[in-house]
């Protein structure tokens, strides 16, 4: 989805510098996302802060049947 219509800059792009390590200045120096009419800025920090590497993601595990019960028995 284009998130920034100005520049033309999609949410892909922007997850994708995010995940990279790019500060959000960075990423408006470099893109020009929220430089021009600022109508983006909420989207595209958004986007950001859900995919910069500081982003607390939660881990799952399957287990089997077998590995469950040997938890509970311990």
């Amino acid at each position: 989805m284009i998130v920034c219509v100005c520049h033309r800059v999609s949410d892909k792009t922007i997850a994708q510098c995010a995940r990279s390590g790019m500060a959000f200045d960075d990423i408006q120096l470099e893109l020009g996302v929220a430089t021009q009419c600022g109508q983006c800025e909420g989207c595209a920090r958004s986007v950001f802060s859900e995919c910069a590497p500081g982003h607390v993601v939660a881990h799952l595990q399957l287990q089997t049947a077998e590995q469950a019960r040997q938890v509970e028995r311990a």
